[in-house]
Order: structure tokens, then C-alpha cells, then sequence
């Protein structure tokens, strides 16, 4: 019994010894490498891919209503009616106006007797001061008759001819030939002197209409005017290019944006009054490097990217500039040279310094 105690507890000791002479020689830990997504950079001039949506409105377009207010009794065009100049569009109650006209020929007539009675008197009177049969006193009371009686029938001539030009206003005809693109009122409808009756706008000039941010014009000139490519939202194949015309001096009161609006050259017909289209700049930037989102980091609260050392393999930090964000990529302008090797996956799990090991390289 006491044999095998000391068997054991031999045994035991040898097998300490044996353990701690292993921990001894246990080779040194490797350092890890992490498998990385890359890119090449390679800065090239890219489309100016900014877009707008807006919508296509008329270049020259008029509200056209009454001189002159009443009731509408008919009105003789709907939206989308082609009109050429001269066309009756709407008609007042002629009624009043009429009316107004009677009067006025009626004043006219009761002038033109007055006068007629005093050329008598001027008359009679001029011969008998001739022979003094009456004084001079008489005659010249006759002869201011005699000028009052003129002022007053040509006053009423005024009146009469006020009269036929306020009948003609009871008609609303087209100021120019064109396309009716809104109305205002009723038949029925009691209207204002100038209120909206039609809008009638010119067919073959159209506008592609934009409300833009002030961050729009951040790199433009004032005076520039780049030319735009437009196309249909529904149908991005029916295209037109245009001009900026027009940038309003002062913002919208409510969006805070500035309207922008754009010439349109031979806009195809499918580009109809009020559609929605969307606007490009047809430009190209200077030479950027464009990343997949994931490729962004931070570095001091900046915008960063990691770049592989070929010669060391590991990762460094870069702070970069950024032209503008989209929605599935980032576009650099300046913080990378052509050749460099940059990280798009797995930029969370890297630190200063870390080994990688390339899964693949390509260009972007």
C-alpha cells in the first residue's frame, strides 16, 4: 500500500514538471489579418448626375378677364380648346350696358338741341347789338350760352362713345392665338372688373419649371446659364434639352426655395402643360473618385476612407472631401491620388495600423 502512495505521487510530480516545461515553449500568437473589399482610385470626370423633378408650364401665359363686372351668361371654351385671336371666349349680361347706351344717345340728342337753340340766340342777338337794339351785356350772356351748350354736347359724345365701348366689353375675345389652360369662372357667376375668366397660354413655347435650395447654386456663377437635360418622370425616352432663363432673386416665403425655370428647344408634344419631368445638368465635374457608401468613415468627426500600404499591407485612415453624397455612393473630390487602394468592405471591424489581406482589387 505505502508502494503504490509513492508510485502516485511520483507520477504526479512528473507530470507537473512535464506541464510546466510545455507552457514554457508555446510559440508566440500571429498577428490577425482581416480579409478586406477593395478599389482602385482612379479620378475621372463624371455626368453632373444633380437632378430636380419639376413640371412644364407656359413660357407666355395670360389670365384674361372683363373690363368691366356683371354676370356671366355663358362662357364658350373649356380647358384644352385651341383659340385663335379674335374668338369669343366668354359673355356678360348686356343688359345694363344697353341701357347705359340709350342713355347716352339720349344725352347726346338733348345736347345737340341746346346747342342748336343757343347758335339761335347768338345769332339774333349778334344783329341787334349790331344796331343797338340790345345791349352788349345781352350778347355776351348769349355767346357763353352759346360755348357752354358746345362743351356740353361734346361731353355727352364722350359719354356716348364710353357707352358702346363698355357694350364691346361685355364680349371676352383672345388677345393672341393659343391654348386654354385654366378657367375661373361660371356661367351664372357674378365677376369683378379683371377677374380670371381664362388662361390662355402660347402652345409651341414651353418652360420646365424647378423649385430649387439655395445649396443648388453653391458652385455656379451668378450669370451662368448651363444647359439642362429634361425628360418625362412616366417615360424617361421622351427628352428635351434647354437653357436656365430665368432664376428668381428671392426665395419662396414657404419651401425657402428659388424657382428656377428652363427654356425648353422643340420639346416633344408628349411634354404636355403640367407634367411632371425631370431636370439634369448636361455637364460633367472635374475629376473625382466615386466609392460605394460603405466605404465612408469618420476621422475626428470628418469624412475618412481606409487605404491599404501595398508595400506594408495594412491600413491607414485618410480624411477626404466629399463633392456630394447619393444614394448608394459617395462622390470624392480631393483626399485620393490615382493607385489607391481603398477599402469598401469591412471598414467597422479595421484599426490603425491593421494587416489585411486583399479579397479582390478593382476599379470603381
Amino acid at each position: 500500500m505505502a508502494r503504490q502512495w509513492r508510485y502516485g505521487w511520483v507520477m504526479t510530480v512528473v507530470g507537473a514538471a512535464v506541464t510546466a516545461a510545455g507552457c514554457g515553449s508555446e510559440a508566440p500568437k500571429l498577428p490577425e489579418v482581416r480579409p478586406v473589399r477593395t478599389v482602385v482610385a482612379d479620378p475621372q470626370p463624371i455626368e453632373d448626375d444633380r437632378r430636380a423633378v419639376g413640371e412644364i408650364k407656359a413660357r407666355q401665359e395670360s389670365d384674361l378677364g372683363f373690363r368691366i363686372g356683371g354676370k356671366l351668361v355663358s362662357r364658350v371654351v373649356d380647358i384644352g380648346v385651341m383659340v385663335k385671336k379674335g374668338d369669343l371666349l366668354a359673355r356678360l349680361d348686356e343688359q345694363d350696358t344697353r341701357n347705359r347706351l340709350k342713355s347716352a344717345e339720349a344725352d347726346v340728342s338733348a345736347a345737340e338741341a341746346v346747342l342748336t337753340e343757343a347758335q339761335g340766340s347768338e345769332i339774333r342777338l349778334r344783329q341787334l347789338v349790331d344796331t343797338g337794339a340790345t345791349t352788349r351785356a345781352n350778347y355776351d350772356a348769349s355767346l357763353r350760352n352759346l360755348r357752354s351748350a358746345e362743351a356740353k354736347r361734346e361731353s355727352a359724345r364722350a359719354a356716348l362713345a364710353l357707352a358702346r365701348d363698355q357694350l364691346t366689353y361685355a364680349e371676352l375675345k383672345a388677345d393672341f392665338d393659343g391654348i386654354i389652360t385654366a378657367v375661373g369662372a361660371e356661367p351664372g357667376q357674378v365677376v369683378a372688373v379683371g377677374q380670371m375668366v381664362v388662361r390662355l397660354a402660347l402652345p409651341d413655347q414651353k418652360d420646365a419649371v424647378f423649385a430649387l435650395a439655395e445649396t443648388a447654386f453653391r458652385d455656379r456663377k451668378p450669370n451662368e446659364k448651363p444647359e439642362i437635360v429634361v425628360h418625362l418622370l412616366a417615360n424617361p425616352e421622351v427628352v428635351a434639352e434647354g437653357q436656365v432663363r430665368e432664376v428668381s432673386p428671392v426665395a419662396d416665403s414657404a419651401t425657402r426655395t428659388f424657382l428656377v425655370k428652363v427654356t425648353l428647344q422643340s420639346p416633344p408634344a408628349q411634354m404636355r402643360f403640367g407634367s411632371s419631368v425631370v431636370g439634369r445638368l448636361k455637364a460633367t465635374t472635374a475629376p473625382v473618385v466615386v466609392l460605394p457608401g460603405v466605404a465612408l468613415f469618420e476621422k475626428g468627426g470628418k469624412p475618412a476612407v481606409w487605404v491599404v500600404d501595398a508595400a506594408s499591407g495594412s491600413v491607414a485612415l485618410r480624411s477626404v472631401t466629399l463633392a456630394r453624397f447619393e444614394s448608394d455612393r459617395i462622390v470624392v473630390s480631393e483626399g485620393l491620388a490615382k493607385g489607391d487602394i481603398v477599402v469598401t468592405a469591412g471598414v467597422n471591424r479595421l484599426r490603425e495600423g491593421q494587416k489585411v489581406r486583399l479579397a479582390d482589387a478593382s476599379r470603381p
